[in-house]
């Protein structure tokens, strides 16, 4: 799967073929982009490298801050200043956006440091970035767990440099840039650096090794050589008071002369990064192709977790990079917590839980299950030091955590791995800290008056609630459990009873329709609420669009008025953003598993594509891509509810590398789907050779592995209409 993997799908405006049928209906608010990065990375690693140019909002690639509609372009051509570090996958206006530490292969004067040159011969592959500049330097990238190497060929030149800049971060783009408050650097011996910079409240230390045999290492700063020094100390920098400084080596280059530049990283000290750097890369000189085919070797073993079966060169294209994009984030950084003693699990940029949490977060933990306990228990402890589990995290003391996005959201991850019976959780430590974290923020509210605004977090604190019931069930709690079901309930207060809609409120990213038809732990009464069956497939048939023209998609720069006619339109987003991205599942509680089959059909067939701009919009950490992957497969995750919605596969079979054993999904009358084509229904379903009449299985069920046959035909058939996917009320 690794050879089909385009690391650029993403880094550019949407560039879909225009949308047919149900597709032309939905109405997309949000940066028409992925935004994510084509830059070297590690399955969940600590460092990923780049190009970079100081663009929005990883510092790859050509766009200013976009937040709704076509993303403006401030480079017409692909450029770079240098090569940067830690960057975020495929997320909005977050404000932590890293890129510490720019290399810049230079044949040029120190003077011109941090000028743009046109990149060209781009290659990218999982845990490899090389590129051209126009200077005539190769740049290639690659990076370990905590490490990243690069390796540069120059031309012949008298005056060939690697400079590193020790001052920058964030992005070039007005109100972005990074200043570290605190900062060191010293040479140790020749080839040899270290330093520490204070950025966003974090020490981030680096440990350099660079080859360039014969040529001059030196300090510098505001542009100017310091030669003879070693050190550099600034115990306080201000925004008006920083000057650029950092080091490099310099020298006389020959044709096609390689310098290899060897960084550890560490957020508890030099000592430490030197060590990172010596795990990661070992001590010799030398040492890129051997970490690049270490890194690749762990990506070939992760996009093997997956393997599907289709005809379409293409759609494996996108298949694979979904997967890849999908196990990119959370930062995994065991042993680095720069905030408390403890050597344990630590994670950051967990920038955007509010999307992963429904799918990425459930597809770790179905074929990485020791990478989702290892999160668990960051999160654990991040509660544990920090009094709240966090909404986003990210490599910044006192992070804003994202409050308002939304309520309670580790809960349904940890409630999915108790469920499934995950070892290496302390579940009555788990417990404790879940029970506490619903009363912070707007749960206070919550509890004093039975609802919570913005609306959504009443629906968020309701399943928190009723997650940490199942918890506490786990555990033997009865008391608690008793205590924590009424409010469960409480999601009924989120509604009004007269349309069936969420109560008038502000709403994140969306609108009362985009959050009036998530899945629920009572969705039969929600159901209820709206009407019945009938009165609720209505409602979303009109929120799916069927029946509706086409409509027009905002532009660059879009208005208030078109933003609010879009608004009103009611509709769904279609992925290009993902608050109702579990939406179309909500037919299943109605018995209208096909109705599903049809939404997803056009999202999958029509929202995906191969190519720079083959994404309908951010990818935010892997939460879109994860969505695709389940979607493509006939699967999709109730999250914390310990089951899984079956639809129709858009491949002909696939097996998924389940924690007990391999999960296959297999198909009879299948017919490759093309877009805008017919929709392809469900008939019936074996699982492990017995008849499955209900549209569910649970998730232990996948976990434990088997063999899902689902039989497909052209017209929609009665299964899955009778025996409804479970809705509790009381535990």
């Amino acid at each position: 799967m690794i050879e089909h993997v385009d690391p650029f799908i993403g880094t550019e405006a949407t560039a879909l073929p225009a949308p047919t049928g149900l597709a032309a209906t939905w109405w997309w608010p949000k940066p028409q982009v992925g935004n994510t990065h084509p830059g070297a990375t590690y399955p969940f690693g600590m460092v990923s490298a780049c190009a970079y140019s100081g663009a929005y909002p990883t510092g790859y690639g050509h766009y200013d801050l976009n937040t709704e509609g076509i993303p403006p372009t401030i480079f017409e051509k692909s450029v770079a200043s240098g090569f940067t570090h830690f960057q975020q996958s495929g997320t909005g206006a977050i404000r932590k956006y890293y890129n510490y530490f720019r290399v810049s292969p230079m044949l040029e004067p120190l003077d011109v440091l941090g000028r743009e040159w046109e990149i060209t011969d781009e290659v990218a592959e999982p845990g490899w970035y090389a590129a051209t500049l126009d200077s005539g330097v190769r740049a290639e990238l690659t990076v370990g767990p905590k490490s990243a190497v690069h390796r540069y060929t120059f031309p012949t030149n008298k005056n060939a440099r690697v400079v590193i800049d020790f001052s920058l971060g964030g992005l070039a783009i007005p109100h972005s840039s990074t200043i570290p408050l605190r900062a060191h650097l010293e040479s140790v011996a020749p080839g040899i650096a270290q330093g520490t910079i204070v950025v966003e409240g974090t020490p981030l230390s680096v440990y350099l090794e660079c080859d360039a045999d014969n040529w001059r290492q030196m300090l510098w700063y505001d542009r100017r050589l310091m030669p003879g020094g070693t050190r550099l100390d600034f115990d306080h920098i201000r925004p008006t008071t920083l000057r650029s400084f950092g080091l490099m080596w310099a020298g006389p280059s020959t044709e096609g002369q390689q310098v290899e530049l060897r960084m550890g990283f560490s957020l508890r000290g030099v000592e430490q990064a030197k060590r990172n750097l010596h795990e990661d890369v070992g001590t010799q000189p030398g040492q890129f192709t051997r970490r690049r085919e270490r890194t690749q070797k762990a990506w070939r073993k992760q996009l093997q977790n997956i393997a599907i079966e289709s005809p379409s060169p293409e759609r494996s294209t996108v298949f694979s990079t979904a997967m890849y994009h999908s196990l990119i984030k959370p930062s995994l950084a065991p042993g680095e917590s720069p905030f408390w003693p403890g050597d344990g699990p630590f994670a950051f940029d967990i920038s955007t839980m509010w999307d992963i949490y429904r799918t990425q977060l459930p597809l770790v933990t179905a074929i990485q299950p020791e990478r989702a306990v290892e999160l668990a228990n960051a999160l654990l402890t991040i509660a544990e030091e920090e009094g709240n589990f966090p909404i986003g995290y990210r490599m910044a003391v006192g992070s804003d955590r994202f409050s308002r996005q939304g309520s309670a959201l580790a809960h349904t991850f940890l409630a999915d791995l108790c469920q499934l019976g995950m070892p290496g959780i302390d579940w009555e430590w788990a417990l404790v800290h879940m029970h506490n974290d619903l009363r912070r923020l707007y749960g206070e509210e919550f509890l004093l008056r039975g609802e919570a605004h913005p609306i959504t977090h009443t629906l968020d604190l309701a399943f928190g609630y009723w997650c940490t019931a199942k918890v506490a069930a786990a555990v033997g709690d009865r008391a608690l459990v008793e205590e924590l079901a009424p409010y469960a309930d409480r999601w009924v207060n989120a509604y009004d009873p007269a349309t069936g809609l969420l109560k008038d409120s502000t709403f994140y990213e969306g609108s009362r329709y985009n959050y009036s038809f998530r899945v629920q732990h009572d969705m039969a009464g929600r159901i209820a609420l709206a009407g019945g069956d009938e009165a609720f497939v209505g409602m979303l048939d009109t929120f799916f669009g069927y029946g509706a023209p086409a409509v027009t998609q905002p532009g660059l720069a879009p208005g208030e008025a078109e933003l609010t006619a879009g608004y009103a339109l009611g509709r769904f987003e279609g992925l290009n953003n993902e608050p109702d991205m579990d939406a179309p599942w909500a037919y299943h509680y109605a018995g209208r598993p096909d109705r599903t089959t049809e939404v997803v059909h056009d999202v999958v067939m029509q929202q995906f594509g191969t190519g720079r701009g083959g994404l309908p919009g951010n990818d935010d950490s892997g939460g879109l891509s994860s969505w695709y992957v389940w979607a493509s497969l006939g699967l999709m995750p109730a999250a914390g509810q310990n089951l899984f919605f079956v639809n129709a596969p858009s491949f002909r079979s696939a097996k998924l590398a389940a924690p007990g054993g391999t999960f296959a999904i297999e198909t009879e009358g299948f017919v490759d789907p093309v877009p805008g084509g017919p929709v392809q229904y469900v008939q019936s379903v074996d699982l492990n050779g017995v008849a499955l009449e209900r549209s569910w299985i649970r998730a232990d069920e996948l976990h434990r592995g088997g063999t899902l046959l689902v039989r497909l035909g052209p017209e929609p058939s009665e299964w899955g209409r009778r025996e409804r996917p479970p809705s509790t009320r009381v535990l």
